[in-house]
């Protein structure tokens, strides 16, 4: 496990992402849709990540099919269905799975979203949940706010095929991808993950990762459901 970047620099706005966080629940263990960013990328190479990306304006214009249902630990509506839209985008172009179901996505939505209008179809966020957030650390010459949101697998449809932005693109048993090259704020989440479908275990809101005085923190309350 490898934390974020200390690298004194002047301190940047985060930028807003959002990772979709797919889950095979479907064997003993369950599994999780990772990737290897290339190890020429500026913001954590080599590291193993969820798909996801960063928040486009054009993810703020386009259409859903159903609505996100308890996000609103994200921010307003309108700020939480733009992030979950972007992670079903990005989800979309790095791995060939859409969560979608028929749909019109608008004219406003822009080029991103050009398959979706083709086809008639449009994001399916009432599948999908806020799991959490993180914050890149200030020292960070590039830094994300960014959001993660969960779902299951039987929710998607395509063929598992990469764009090249990901490699070694597969479904790893939780148990597994901890051993990944993976940073703080992934293993993380996986923890979150392997809490909610091992233990029973979800917390209050989406819990914060973010950092004090160089050193991890969490700020969310643990409920048992």
């Amino acid at each position: 496990m490898t934390q974020m970047s200390d690298t004194p620099a002047r301190t940047v706005r985060p930028r807003d992402a959002a990772s979709l966080v797919i889950v095979d629940t479907s064997g003993a263990e369950p599994r999780v849709l990772m990737g290897r960013r290339h190890a020429k990328m500026k913001f954590i190479p080599d590291a193993f990540v969820f798909p996801g990306g960063k928040l486009d304006p054009d993810d703020m214009h386009a259409l859903p099919a159903t609505q996100l249902r308890d996000a609103a630990h994200f921010g307003s509506p309108a700020k939480a269905r733009g992030l979950a839209m972007a992670a079903v985008r990005e989800t979309f172009e790095e791995t060939g799975l859409i969560l979608a179901r028929p749909g019109d996505v608008g004219a406003l939505s822009g080029k991103g979203w050009e398959d979706f209008r083709r086809d008639g179809i449009a994001p399916n966020l009432a599948v999908m949940s806020g799991l959490a957030r993180a914050i890149t650390p200030r020292q960070s010459p590039i830094r994300f706010h960014a959001r993660f949101f969960a779902t299951t697998a039987d929710n998607l449809s395509g063929t598992l095929k990469g764009s090249g932005e990901l490699e070694d693109l597969d479904w790893y048993p939780i148990s597994a991808a901890l051993k990944l090259p993976v940073i703080d704020v992934t293993e993380f989440v996986l923890t979150e993950v392997r809490a909610i479908h091992a233990d029973g275990v979800t917390r209050a809101g989406a819990p914060l990762y973010s950092y004090r005085n160089n050193k991890p923190v969490v700020r969310s309350q643990v409920n048992t459901r």
